[in-house]
């Protein structure tokens, strides 16, 4: 899996070609200048085994939403028929999960799929060392932090077997939105990523990483940029602009992640009603591979 676009390494090639062409300098300009060091390092774990192959019609180009709890299957009906909605979050995973899920089970899964819906699964743990959630207390260890992502992966797969997902799925680590003071910090959830891709990897699914665009989803683009692997396979970005597309922005640039692997939740929190059912979602527009 390529992260990195072949234009953007030809690029630095270039710049590093304009640098050494020979031109005259002055002493001054060739006096030693402390290097910048990088926020965010290479760390290269293996991946023998790689993503699963995509089918075609895993695919899904379209609008989804995500709810804190599993809906009534009498709304995903009614929803159904009358939203623009085609996909739907569901927190299938994670010891840190926001709210219980006395609807989600494998029954639930197989009701909507016959609907006609299709899938994001989630799953909630370990948060960042540096997150400031009170209500997520449970943090990454940095110096164990490949190690718990291995973990929280295997969780993952129980989760999804336990809803009758099967393998070629992908779940979405969910790391909410943490302080970008520390580059330490930054380095802990770059590894535990890294574990979380290699575990999912080596069971047979699809890695998913959300986050902020402007906290986990940096520094993921600053790994992918640095040449860290194995790294998600898609990406969920969090960046509320009221802007129903997959284009990215900031750190997340046109190279990155290019080939259908885009999530972008654009508004949260909000309430609609469609068929007579209400509901509170956050709106994400998808172009990716789902489950279902």
């Amino acid at each position: 899996m390529r992260y990195l676009r072949p234009a953007a390494v030809a690029a630095a090639s270039l710049v590093l070609l304009l640098a050494t062409d020979g031109t005259d300098v002055s002493a001054e300009a060739t006096a030693p200048v402390a290097a910048a060091v990088p926020r965010i390092r290479a760390s290269v774990l293996p991946d023998r085994a790689g993503p699963p192959d995509v089918r075609v019609r895993d695919l899904y180009s379209g609008a989804a939403f995500d709810a804190c709890t599993a809906p009534p299957l009498d709304a995903l009906r009614a929803w159904r028929g009358a939203s623009p909605y085609g996909a739907i979050g569901i927190y299938t995973s994670g010891a840190q999960r926001g709210c219980a899920q006395p609807r989600l089970t494998a029954d639930w899964v197989r009701q909507a799929r016959a609907m006609g819906w299709r899938f994001l699964p989630v799953h909630v743990g370990l948060q960042a060392p540096c997150s400031e959630l009170k209500g997520k207390p449970s943090r990454i260890d940095p110096a164990r932090a490949a190690q718990q992502g291995r973990d929280e992966a295997a969780d993952a797969v129980r989760g999804l077997k336990a809803v009758g997902l099967g393998k070629g799925s992908p779940v979405f680590l969910d790391i909410e939105a943490y302080p970008m003071r520390d580059p330490a910090c930054g380095q802990a959830v770059v590894d535990f990523v890294l574990g979380w891709t290699q575990g999912l990897h080596n069971a047979g699914y699809r890695s998913g990483f959300y986050s902020s665009l402007d906290s986990g989803i940096a520094d993921l683009a600053a790994a992918a940029r640095a040449g860290s692997s194995p790294l998600p396979d898609t990406l969920w970005y969090a960046r509320w602009n009221d802007q129903a597309d997959t284009a990215g922005g900031g750190a997340l640039t046109p190279d990155l992640w290019a080939d259908r692997q885009r999530v972008h939740q654009y508004h949260g929190n909000v309430e609609e009603t469609y068929g007579g059912a209400t509901l509170t979602i956050d709106r994400n527009q998808v172009d990716a591979p789902l489950a279902g």
